[in-house]
């Protein structure tokens, strides 16, 4: 479907039909967010008018797919390693797309874990970046250095991270990716042992 012009409840009506033909409840859409979302036009009935952003929607589409494969071939090295590795996926919460590895049985939101992904951006970066998450966060002091091109983000989350800009900086982008993506779960892993 093409949203350009449409509003939001004809948007609804196409995915519930989709829904529905996948043999789920479309009536799941309707269920109220647990996150608060800011005031939209879109709410109030507004069409979409996606056509300007097409290029920049084009390149985000190229960094989520990229990293939906990079994720997958990540999420394959440990499913016979750990006790769990959820699907990629992405989480709307952050509207980035991730896989976790859970170190340990038990609650996901208390287990020893490894959080890997694509943030499209944030407040802390304006451009997409990879990143790998271990939970519990472990001492700063004991962060094993990563190769290029990533580094430890810790203002406000702690991360081994690698923006966009590093990445294509590279002479090979998707394997400099995949080698920070490999090499940051394997130092989160070693730290959380």
């Amino acid at each position: 479907m093409v949203l350009t012009g449409r509003t939001d409840a004809e948007a609804r009506a196409w995915l519930g039909e989709q829904i529905r033909l996948l043999k789920l409840d479309p009536a799941a859409l309707d269920a109220p967010s647990p996150w608060e979302m800011p005031p939209h036009p879109l709410a109030g009935g507004a069409a979409y008018h996606t056509t300007a952003l097409a290029p920049a929607h084009t390149e985000l589409a190229s960094w989520f797919a990229d990293a939906n494969r990079s994720l997958e071939r990540l999420r394959a090295q440990y499913v016979a390693k750990v006790p769990s590795v959820s699907p990629v996926r992405c989480w709307p919460h952050h509207f980035d797309m991730a896989t976790l590895i859970l170190l340990e049985g038990g609650d996901p939101e208390h287990a020893r874990s490894v959080n890997a992904g694509l943030s499209p951006g944030d407040g802390s970066y304006g451009e997409p970046y990879f990143y790998v998450s271990p939970w519990p966060y472990p001492d700063t002091a004991k962060l094993p250095p990563l190769p290029a091109p990533g580094h430890w983000h810790t203002q406000g989350f702690l991360a081994a991270l690698s923006p966009a800009s590093r990445i294509l900086a590279t002479a090979a982008p998707e394997p400099a990716a995949e080698g920070f993506l490999e090499a940051a779960v394997a130092a989160a892993v070693k730290v959380l042992s």
